[in-house]
């Protein structure tokens, strides 16, 4: 028995060597498999950020909303994926008009998106890990957009900004700084993973959206004072960080697009610093100025970090990285400050943590970025402080100021728009009772909300 084993064991090892070299890929074909394998794998990283949006928003807000936020991040999702699909990533990505001036406004063709079945010849990605990857950025914009949604808008106005957004808002930036033939790409803006095409976009609209449906009730006095409304699980929120903070990392060195020379490492590398300065900043200055260190704020500056090193990631030193995280740190406490002073009521703090650090993060390229790495990815000049150049520095405001001021004008019309046709927030009654049983019949917890009812 042995004997024939050890038989079988030869014969096998000279027949699969055999069959290998029978069809030996060549090196391009097996570093586009690999490729394909990074690619996918930081898609599905950057697609499970999803689940940390959930708690986040979840932990953030009040328990009567918790089934709902749940629930309409799972539908929009969904939502976004077949909007995407028809139209979006043709706006971003198509190049039937190539050829012509509008190309660089606007992508076209390629709508309700058909793939090969396998790359062509020369093809670094196959289009169908590129599409997945693209459409797992469009719905984390989606995602930060229902920060200024939170506890008090419809169901349906969900559905309906889920589709515009995706049509009309989001793939317009992503062409204007991603596609080869976008306006803002060819003056060599740089914006490696988006701290402006995802995050700041989705901030913006949140930013419409908090104006136009006005603060939750009870969130303002009517002498202008502000009234907390606390989120009713700090734990969901420390484990949405986590996750969304593991997530990054498909996000960031995802981006990179390839293995390479093993550059995604590199960026890997900047996202973890900048994401940690942002935390220790956060919680330094919160305990500075209240004299408690506050674990919503340390929160906040982990993300507020990682938005802000989304741009810089690959195009920074480490030292810098450290710098532009530990600012966005500082900059997410100030922000929340002064957007309560205005009366914004912004629950998940998104125009804080994606806005303000996403601008500052897309800034910070044109004072911290190196020649070396730009000329590596082909993309604009090193900033101020390697440079002396203030060339890169007005490239990065500018596509700030641009993408930012479209964003704002496209939500508010929008947004406008629903709100004289079919209403974005439900009634005073409905917000009292909360989303989960006005909204859906039902508790996102069921056992607690039936002893509550019933201490009434």
């Amino acid at each position: 028995m042995v004997k024939k084993l050890i038989l079988s064991l030869g014969a096998l090892s000279l027949l699969f060597p055999a069959m290998a070299f029978a069809d030996d890929p060549s090196a391009g074909t097996l570093n586009m498999g690999l490729n394909s394998i990074w690619v996918l794998v930081a898609a599905v990283l950057v697609i499970l950020m999803q689940g940390g949006f959930i708690l986040l928003e979840s932990g953030s807000t009040r328990m009567k909303n918790a089934g709902h936020i749940a629930g309409k991040t799972i539908f929009t999702l969904g939502l976004c994926t077949l909007v995407y699909w028809a139209v979006g990533y043709a706006f971003a990505f198509g190049t039937d008009n190539a050829e012509n001036s509008i190309s660089s406004v606007v992508g076209w063709g390629g709508a309700f998106f058909s793939p090969s079945v396998a790359a062509a010849d020369g093809e670094s990605l196959p289009s169908t890990v590129f599409f997945i990857f693209q459409l797992a950025f469009a719905a984390v914009s989606l995602s930060i957009a229902w920060g200024g949604f939170a506890e008090r808008a419809k169901l349906s106005a969900y559905l309906v900004f889920t589709v515009l957004f995706t049509a009309l808002i989001y793939p317009v930036i992503s062409h204007w700084i991603w596609s080869s033939t976008g306006w803002l790409f060819t003056k060599g803006a740089q914006d490696y993973a988006g701290s402006t095409v995802v995050h700041l976009t989705g901030a913006i609209a949140a930013f419409a959206a908090t104006v136009l449906l006005k603060p939750r009730i009870g969130r303002f006095n009517k002498d202008g004072s502000a009234n907390e409304i606390l989120g009713h699980n700090q734990v969901f929120g420390a484990l949405s960080v986590l996750i969304l903070w593991v997530g990054w990392f498909g996000f960031n060195a995802g981006s990179a697009l390839s293995v390479g020379d093993g550059f995604f490492g590199y960026v890997a590398f900047n996202t973890q610093l900048g994401a940690a300065g942002g935390a220790v900043a956060a919680l330094l200055i919160s305990w500075l100025v209240n004299g408690k260190a506050d674990i919503t704020t340390t929160l906040n500056g982990a993300l507020a970090g990682l938005v802000a090193i989304t741009a810089t990631c690959a195009f920074v030193d480490p030292w810098a990285a450290v710098v532009i995280g530990l600012v966005a740190g500082v900059l997410v406490f100030f922000s929340a400050k002064f957007f309560e002073k205005i009366k914004v009521d912004d629950p998940i703090f998104a125009l804080s943590v994606h806005g303000a650090a996403g601008v500052w993060g897309t800034v910070a390229n044109g004072i911290f970025a190196t020649d070396v790495l730009a000329k590596k990815l082909n993309v604009g000049e090193g900033g101020l402080i390697d440079t002396g150049n203030w060339h890169q520095l007005w490239i990065q405001v500018e596509s700030v100021l641009v993408c930012g001021g479209y964003t704002l004008v496209a939500s508010f019309i929008l947004l406008g728009i629903m709100k004289v046709v079919m209403g974005l927030r439900v009634t005073e009654e409905q917000e009292i009772i909360g989303l989960d049983l006005s909204e859906h019949g039902t508790f996102g917890y069921p056992e607690q909300m039936k002893k509550a009812q019933q201490n009434m």
